[in-house]
């Protein structure tokens, strides 16, 4: 199998991970080109010892830790321009030890591998990092979820991290109503609802009134992580960890105008 072939099943998952640290789809799709034209450009430098999967996240390490979002210059507006306020108060580090093991999945040992530290480091930074986002961002949350078991926790990890509640919309006519008579600061929202209508539907009509950071849940992200259109920022795995949920909402705050320190 060549190199191609066996990096290819990783790479939504990569997409997924770098638009979650840099917060935006244009920035994290060009550091993931990136990285796979260096690989393109010297394939024998591509780590040979470990897991492919771990390899490629290592090779993308060394692109983003050589020109990362804060070299970037910005308009001073907009999503760059929040992060560029939260970055001030929080080091990249952090925010990526938290990422590869909430939401991506690796292990410590693994994370500590891809980024040059200790165990025992990463395990600290991830700590770090939840708590320096926690302090800064509060909002109201609307959740879009027809299963109740699965709304309920959601739910739960919501308010566990300080935020309110709006409402808990089950069709997309629910969440759009829902949205405009308490406008939310974020929305958590699955893609197949009770009625056979769409979160995604739901999203586009709530996006068409007002502006407000997004996190999709599906059991199938590949489908929305090709790198071939428009597609969401923040995405979360069914079956999810309470972790995952945690870290990607966090993290989508992070970027957030609304939560912007002043």
């Amino acid at each position: 199998m060549s190199l191609g072939q066996q990096l290819h099943p990783h790479l939504p998952f990569l997409r997924r991970y770098a638009r979650a640290l840099t917060g935006s789809q244009t920035h994290g799709d060009a550091y993931v080109r990136a990285a796979l034209e260096a690989i393109v450009a010297a394939p024998e430098e591509f780590p040979s010892d470990v897991d492919p999967r771990l390899g490629l996240y290592r090779t993308f390490h060394a692109i983003w830790s050589s020109s990362h979002l804060e070299d970037i210059p910005v308009s001073g507006s907009g999503r760059e321009a929040i992060a560029q306020a939260r970055l001030a108060r929080l080091t990249p580090l952090p925010r990526q030890a938290l990422l590869l093991t909430a939401l991506e999945g690796f292990t410590v040992e693994d994370v500590a591998y891809l980024i040059n530290l200790d165990s025992d480091d990463v395990e600290a930074l991830v700590e770090e990092a939840l708590t320096e986002i926690e302090a800064q961002t509060r909002a109201k949350v609307l959740i879009i979820e027809d299963e109740p078991i699965i709304a309920m926790d959601i739910e739960t990890i919501v308010r566990d991290l300080g935020h309110d509640v709006t409402a808990i919309a089950v069709t997309a006519e629910d969440a759009v109503r829902e949205a405009l008579a308490d406008r939310p600061g974020l929305v958590l929202a699955d893609i197949q609802l009770a009625d056979d209508s769409s979160g995604i539907d739901a999203v586009k009509d709530i996006l068409a009134e007002f502006s407000v950071p997004v996190i999709f849940i599906t059991a199938f992200p590949e489908r929305l992580l090709t790198g071939e259109r428009p597609e969401p920022t923040f995405l979360i795995t069914k079956p999810f960890q309470r972790s995952t949920v945690k870290a990607a909402i966090s993290q989508a705050l992070f970027f957030d105008e609304a939560t912007a320190p002043a």
